[in-house]
C-alpha cells in the first residue's frame, strides 16, 4: 500500500514562489522514484518533475530553471520548489510514484497518486 500526501498549495501572485511537499509511505520499491504531475482545467495531466532515491532528476521543459525538486530519503518526502510562477502554472498538482526511473516518469506516470493540491497563480 502506497500513500502519497501533498501539501503546500495555495494562491500566489505572478512572479511569486511556492513549495509543495509530498509525504510518501509504503513500498520501498514503489517509492524509488517520486514526482509531480499537474492538471489544469480542460487539459490533460502533464509531467512536471521527478526524482529518484539516488538523486537522479528529470524536469519538464515548462519548469526548467524555475522549479527545483528535492527529497529527504530518510522521511521519503519530496519537495517541489517553484519560483517565478506564471498564470499558466495554475493547476492541481499531484504527487506520483511507481515509475522505475525519473526519465520513465517523464513519459508515463507510475501507478500511485496523491489526492492533489491546488496551485493558483493570479493577481
Amino acid at each position: 500500500q502506497v500513500q502519497l500526501v501533498e501539501s503546500g498549495g495555495g494562491l500566489v501572485q505572478p512572479g511569486g514562489s511556492l513549495t509543495l511537499s509530498c509525504e510518501a509511505s509504503g513500498s520501498i520499491f514503489a517509492l524509488n522514484t517520486i514526482g509531480w504531475y499537474r492538471q489544469a482545467p480542460g487539459n490533460q495531466r502533464e509531467f512536471v518533475a521527478a526524482i529518484e532515491r539516488g538523486g537522479e532528476v528529470n524536469y519538464a521543459r515548462s519548469g526548467e530553471g524555475r522549479f527545483n525538486i528535492s527529497r529527504d530519503n530518510a522521511e521519503d518526502t519530496v519537495y517541489l520548489q517553484m519560483k517565478n510562477l506564471k498564470a499558466e502554472d495554475t493547476a492541481v498538482y499531484y504527487c506520483n510514484s511507481g515509475a522505475t526511473s525519473a526519465l520513465l516518469m517523464g513519459m508515463t506516470p507510475g501507478d500511485h497518486w496523491g489526492q492533489g493540491t491546488q496551485v493558483t497563480v493570479s493577481s
